[in-house]
């Protein structure tokens, strides 16, 4: 109930107490007058005959103590002042949505919610009950709360943020939208973009890579555009490719490369693209066999002036950087090409990088970018393609979970990120970014990294909190803007598990709970709860979860076996076994097969 609308309530029952009063008097008076040995004082009015008006006024108490005295009128929430039993709140019913046919019964006698309801189901209001809904891309599209369709998550491990974002691909895929899970770590995303349709891509070491130069869905768009919109689909394809080459080394460099490297980089890009025939694509081993060879191109923006040494001075620290990253940590994984593209029809796409060891942060943040790179090149040439009119409009949303793992990889790759990320809003892309604390932001080398973090948190259309420190939502308060009671709140959702007396599985409190925050809102607080489809779909713990067909089948392979053994021993008269008397006994462990 509104304020507005518990003062009119409280104004309606002031006045049915005031008329009650009124009636309870007048009732106590001819009451009293009909009882003889009574004072003056208690006399009904006109009692005593005096005045113009008493006669009928005493006729009018004596008929209405000779009458039977109506019910008195009780306002709902009680009288008012010391025991009048008053009550200042009043618990809110249980809000349900329900379509007309569910509840034809009550409609249309049905109030609205103050809850959104445009969007996916996410759960219920944490206090009223009642559903809301929201997703970054229909909160942009069609509801207008927000200016930019993108989405900033944080919470501690093991909450559910992973959960809610599942549900927001499950709801988006049924509306048209393709989810993009651009490095599925865990893998979180898999199962339920295969039982949606789409396609999930592994990427690792033996299991397959990515070719950084390979233009892609972009190339395969600007073929097929042609014409000036093709040239320039072309360029764009040349700058997404030249962006990516620039991030592997720097993963691999830790430090960002020279602005001189980077035309170096430039000009053995364009030399290997107008000189490769068509139909193959170009390698990083191609790029090393250029730089050794040193076109006439590439040693014009070196500034040799012909002499080779000054040519090999300049290109020399690009050359070992890019055999770092052919031979070193990152692998055969960027050196071949790739092993899956992309189906820019398909409903939902998954690139799987869960097959990457914990420890190899290096390979795991290239993989990461490069994935982002492959996945935002299939949208640009998807908008491509429908500006063209050769293709209908498609809409996008990406999700990029472990932020924090690909910003800690190296310096400078904040920029990468920022520069692949940053325009989500004119690509018709709506984009999903989690975490767990700010200070991942934090922990970044340089001020200006840092910065360039919180600004993902600043520019996002919502935020999305799960169970946080106190420390921690202080912090985000200053960027977002947080009351005492949302601190206090999401803090409580951070509490572990109570101790387990009864030996039944304790959830933490906070699970399932978050509170999505749009400007300087107040937040919305929301209880999750996940369906049998969805729990089947979704396990962050399955290497916690033990296989218990697996099981099973070890104790009957390990029984099997042990029987086999005990068999072929007393086949040989070695062993005589338990409970059966007689039969040789040899060995120093007989005692145990005795009986």
């Amino acid at each position: 109930m509104s304020r507005r609308a518990e003062k009119r309530a409280e104004q309606a029952d002031r006045l049915a107490e005031l008329r009650a009063r009124e009636e309870l008097g007048v009732l106590r008076a001819g009451a009293g007058a009909a009882r003889p040995g009574k004072s003056g004082r208690n006399k009904a009015p006109g009692e005593d005959g005096g005045g113009r008006n008493g006669g009928r006024k005493g006729r009018k108490g004596r008929k209405e103590s000779g009458s039977r005295p109506r019910e008195l009128f009780v306002p709902p929430r009680g009288w008012y002042g010391p025991g009048g039993g008053r009550v200042g709140y009043l618990d809110p019913p249980t809000m349900w949505r329900a379509t007309t046919v569910q509840a034809c019964g009550m409609w249309p006698f049905a109030a609205g919610s103050g809850s959104p309801m445009t969007g996916v189901p996410l759960g219920q209001h944490l206090f009223t009950g009642a559903t809301v809904c929201g997703d970054p891309l229909n909160w942009f599209t069609r509801a207008r709360y927000i200016s930019n369709p993108s989405l900033f998550m944080l919470g501690m491990p093991g909450l559910g943020k992973s959960t809610l974002v599942n549900r927001m691909l499950i709801g988006l895929s049924a509306t048209g939208v393709v989810p993009l899970v651009l490095g599925d770590l865990k893998p979180d995303y898999a199962d339920t973009v295969r039982a949606l349709g789409g396609q999930v891509i592994s990427i690792g070491r033996g299991r397959g890579g990515i070719n950084v130069l390979d233009p892609g869905a972009m190339g395969a768009a600007a073929a097929r555009i042609g014409g000036e919109a093709g040239e320039v689909l072309k360029a764009e394809t040349h700058g997404r490719v030249l962006n990516m080459v620039a991030a592997l080394i720097t993963i691999v460099r830790g430090r960002p490369m020279d602005d001189h490297e980077q035309s170096v980089l430039s000009a053995v890009l364009h030399h290997l693209r107008e000189r490769t025939p068509p139909g193959r694509t170009v390698l990083l081993p191609d790029v090393l066999r250029v730089l050794a060879e040193g076109p006439d191109r590439v040693r014009a923006v070196t500034l040799d002036r012909g002499d080779d040494a000054r040519y090999r001075d300049a290109v020399d620290p690009l050359h070992r950087s890019l055999l770092g990253i052919l031979d070193g940590p990152l692998g055969d994984t960027f050196a071949s090409e790739t092993s899956t593209r992309i189906d820019p029809a398909a409903p939902a796409v998954c690139i799987d990088i869960s097959g990457i060891g914990e420890a190899d942060t290096q390979l795991t943040a290239a993989a990461m970018l490069a994935a982002w790179s492959d996945g935002l090149g299939t949208v640009a040439a998807s908008h491509a393609l429908a500006d063209a009119g050769l293709e209908p409009r498609r809409w996008f949303f990406t999700v990029l979970d472990e932020l924090w793992r690909p910003l800690r990889a190296a310096s400078g790759i904040v920029d990468r990120i920022d520069a692949l990320t940053r325009l989500n809003r004119s690509l018709g892309l709506g984009d999903a970014k989690i975490t767990h604390t700010l200070k991942d932001a934090e922990a970044l080398g340089t001020d200006a990294d840092r910065a360039k973090a919180r600004g993902f948190v600043e520019r996002a259309g919502m935020v999305v909190c799960a169970g946080l420190p106190k420390a921690e939502m202080e912090d985000l308060g200053k960027v977002v803007g947080l009351s005492r009671r949302e601190i206090e709140l999401v803090s409580s959702w951070s509490s572990p598990p109570g101790w387990g007396v009864t030996g039944e599985h304790e959830e933490p409190p906070g699970r399932g709970r978050f509170l999505i925050k749009v400007g300087g809102r107040p937040g919305i607080p929301i209880k999750v709860a996940i369906t049998d489809a969805e729990r089947r779909l979704h396990n962050t713990n399955t290497r916690w979860t033990p296989n218990e067909n697996a099981v099973e089948r070890a104790v009957e392979q390990e029984l099997a076996h042990t029987a086999a053994q005990v068999a072929r021993a007393a086949q040989e008269g070695a062993y005589a076994m338990p409970g059966v008397p007689g039969g040789p006994v040899a060995g120093g462990d007989a005692g145990r097969w005795t009986a």
